[in-house]
């Protein structure tokens, strides 16, 4: 930050007192002209800044005697240091530079949100570091009569013999004559709530240093150097903590380190609890409990004797009252505290007022640091967040029932913000800006308070996640939006239905079958009895519980199921319905899975032409059939009829969808492993290692598309015989699928089992042994003993024990 050198606004000697213009202020002040002195009742008359009245009467020798009077030892009044300060060595050396550059009136300003340590910092520094400047006096500026009351102290203080001889005006006009005459001075200013407040003594005080302390930052951002002051790191807040708990002997800080966190590293939060876990002889942890119980005692009580106005609650209660005139911040700030404290959309704001009204309450929260905005995103601290949804019956500005609006408003602007689909990719970065945000108030929302408008809300989002391959928040999310939709609409409503097979499907896709199964049975009970054996959601129904049986290895009652939906789906809906082609694709996927390929091959065919002839070439379902008659022949190692069906797929796809689309990415993948098929390594390797980087920059690193990929580039290096590139990629992958999907997941048992394939390639059969047993009897326990890979499981490990005895 730059540092400015501020010139003198008048002559050593201080402002003129009769004929000649005031001296000019500097140009964020209003200049205060004091016009000529005249002499009236054997005294002198000036003109009075803290008053009403135009002139205030001095003894006839005052204003020599404040220019002669000097400052007797003692004059300093900082106040008492506790010993508590920890931290800040930048923002001391600062002060040092800013305030010991040479020249005229300088003023250096620290502000920062309510209980950030602003007086803490400069008490500290006027009162340790080596600034040279006598007296230093300490006056509390939050308002004029505060000012007023600061320079009385400080003329007693000079010349206690003035005593009651002078009026309360008089004593200020003194202190500041005094001021106006004298250098070498440092005064403090602190808590500064209007910068009218205190013009016109820096106007008429040229001679001196000024360190002002103020929630506002604006103000003094030229030409007044500023420090803006943030919170605590978290060794610091952690050492603050610790300083005062076992300031009274050794104590127990177990969950100290998490009650810093959860107080957002804020001085005086972490000053408040630690005083009051040393007087009540609690633990962190267990005072982390009562914040979590009775969040509003906890921030409202300090330790005994704690003045009310040093906790957390009653400061930001006091800034909150000067922001009265302007209604609407308190209402933004109580619907922030629902969201993630940092890079909130502006967009989730439009909900709130015109945008005249919303962008005076940004402005003025920010002014008062409670915010900080940038022209997309707004952020608060979390501490400030915490308070602010937390009701008070003894805070106006923290009603129940203004809480529970603003979160319903939080809620509702979210749901409006969000895009209309999850699945396309131009929507992903809304998506993922909005997501944090949805977490977070989730969170945050106690079970009991679910509305529709959460449940829909927490439905999409689960959806979203579930298709970013995050499946553990995509399962919490829909879990919790069936529950609020079975306490809602009762277990029987379409859209419980509806929220029941997300979750479903959401534990199938996460391996947990276990879960998933008796879902989707319960779902398509229950949609047979509510809406009919024919409604469309009870043959989705059918549909989903059939593809979970096919995950499990049950292709018997699969493929029946399948069949049963394709006839019902041809009567209800005819054979060119989107609802039967679906059946039908899903039927010959269920053949194909048993090696039934003279069945599968035709019906995949027979889907591909129908949707050519309905949907159009380019229909995304329809590359979805031509990518699966694709795959049919390859699998049934036509690779002459596969891989121009392939070619053309992968074409039309980067045309229609873009490069980077998902779909697009796994049809390259698909025509790589069918080049490999045919012995084509290079064209398959350079495929895959493309792909694979694709899917890491589109998706992400953890996405289980991107670990697909990774482990088909694996696969194509062993088949080229590159095992020394081949390993390591199977090595890394299947620790990145035991982190993301877990130790269970069928993915996460492929990768084991591909590993052991590659060891035994590379002859290391001891190796191979060793994960082909722990796959064997993971898979035996997870997917049961009759499960297709459990049956593959078992025949690669009787292969390689026969390899061993060779």
């Amino acid at each position: 930050m730059d540092e400015t050198e501020h010139h003198r606004a008048a002559e050593a000697g201080g402002e003129e007192l009769s004929g000649g213009p005031a001296a000019a202020a500097p140009p964020w002040q209003t200049v205060i002209n004091s016009g000529p002195a005249t002499a009236t009742g054997g005294g002198t008359a000036v003109s009075g800044i803290y008053n009403d009245h135009s002139t205030t009467i001095l003894p006839p020798d005052a204003l020599t005697a404040a220019a002669q009077t000097e400052a007797p030892a003692g004059l300093d009044n900082l106040p008492f240091l506790t010993g508590n300060f920890v931290g800040r060595a930048a923002d001391l050396d600062r002060l040092d530079t800013a305030l010991a550059a040479p020249g005229a009136v300088l003023v250096q300003a620290v502000s920062g949100l309510g209980g950030i340590g602003k007086s803490t910092l400069a008490a500290e520094w006027a009162a340790t570091r080596a600034h040279g400047r006598r007296p230093v006096r300490w006056i509390t500026a939050d308002s004029p009569a505060a000012v007023q009351q600061g320079l009385v102290q400080l003329a007693t203080a000079l010349r206690p013999a003035l005593g009651k001889a002078l009026t309360v005006e008089a004593h200020a006009e003194f202190a500041l004559q005094w001021l106006a005459t004298h250098t070498g001075w440092l005064i403090v200013l602190d808590n500064v709530s209007d910068p009218g407040d205190i013009a016109p003594l820096i106007n008429r005080a040229p001679g001196g240093r000024f360190l002002i302390t103020s929630r506002l930052a604006n103000p003094w951002t030229d030409p007044t150097t500023l420090v803006r002051l943030g919170i605590l790191t978290p060794s610091e807040s952690l050492d603050l903590l610790t300083l005062i708990v076992t300031g009274r002997g050794r104590r127990d800080l177990e969950g100290a380190a998490e009650l810093c966190e959860e107080l957002g590293h804020l001085p005086l939060a972490v000053e408040q609890a630690a005083a009051y876990i040393a007087e009540a002889g609690i633990t962190p942890r267990a005072y982390l409990g009562l914040l979590t119980e009775y969040p509003a005692d906890m921030f409202r009580d300090g330790e005994e004797g704690r003045a009310p106005e040093r906790t957390v609650a009653r400061i930001w209660h006091l800034t909150l009252d000067r922001l009265t005139t302007t209604p609407h911040a308190g209402r933004l700030l109580r619907t922030l505290a629902w969201y993630a404290p940092n890079n909130i959309p502006r967009t989730l704001l439009t909900s709130l007022g015109t945008p005249p009204e919303v962008t005076g309450a940004v402005r003025r929260l920010v002014a008062y640091s409670m915010i900080t905005a940038t022209p997309d995103t707004v952020s608060v601290h979390r501490l400030v967040q915490a308070v602010a949804r937390t009701p008070d019956p003894d805070d106006p500005h923290r009603g129940a029932d203004d809480i529970d609006t603003a979160r319903d408003t939080a809620t509702t602007s979210l749901y409006t913000a969000i895009p209309d689909t999850c699945d396309d990719p131009a929507h992903w970065p809304a998506w993922r800006t909005l997501i944090p945000h949805l977490d977070t108030l989730a969170d945050r929302l106690p079970p009991d308070t679910g509305t529709d408008t959460l449940a829909r809300l927490l439905g999409e989002a689960g959806l979203f996640l579930h298709g970013q391959g995050l499946l553990t928040r995509a399962t919490k999310h829909l879990k919790r939006a069936l529950t609020d939709r079975e306490r809602a609409l009762g277990p029987d409503h379409p859209e419980t239905l509806n929220a029941r097979n997300n979750l479903a499907y959401a534990y199938e896709s996460a391996g947990n079958l276990g879960q998933a199964i008796p879902l989707h049975e319960r779902n398509l009970a229950d949609f047979q009895r509510v809406l009919g054996p024919d409604h469309p959601d009870t043959l989705a129904g059918r549909n989903n519980l059939a593809y979970a049986y096919e995950s499990a290895g049950s292709l018997g009652q699969a493929i029946a199921l399948y069949e049963q939906n394709l006839a019902d789906s041809q009567r209800v809906f005819g054979p060119d319905h989107a609802h039967t082609f679906t059946a039908r694709n899903n039927l010959a996927s269920a053949y194909q899975s048993v090696g039934n390929l003279d069945l599968a091959t035709p019906l995949h065919e027979q889907t591909l032409t129908a949707r050519e002839r309905v949907l159009g070439p380019d229909h995304s379902d329809t590359l979805s059939s031509r990518n699966n008659l694709a795959y049919a022949h390859q699998v049934a190692g036509n690779l002459g009829e596969a891989i121009p069906l392939h070619e053309r797929n992968l074409a039309a796809r980067e045309r229609v969808l873009g490069p980077d689309h998902p779909h697009t990415l796994n049809s390259r993948n698909n025509l790589a492993s069918a080049y490999q098929s045919v012995g084509n390594l290079d064209r398959a390797v350079t495929l895959h290692e493309r792909n694979l980087a694709d899917f890491q920059r589109v998706l992400g690193a953890d996405h289980p598309d991107t670990l697909t990929a990774r482990n088909n580039l694996a696969y194509a290096h062993q088949s080229a015989g590159n095992l020394g590139q081949a390993i390591p990629l199977h090595k890394r992958n299947l620790a990145a699928r035991e982190r993301v999907l877990g130790p269970d997941h069928p993915h996460t048992l492929n990768s084991r089992h591909n590993l052991a394939g590659a060891y035994a390639a590379a002859g290391e059969l001891g190796q191979a042994i060793r994960f082909y047993e722990q796959n064997l009897a993971d898979s035996q326990r997870v997917l049961g003993p009759d499960h297709p890979d459990t049956l593959t499981a078992r025949e690669a490990l009787a292969w390689v024990y026969e390899q061993q005895r060779k």
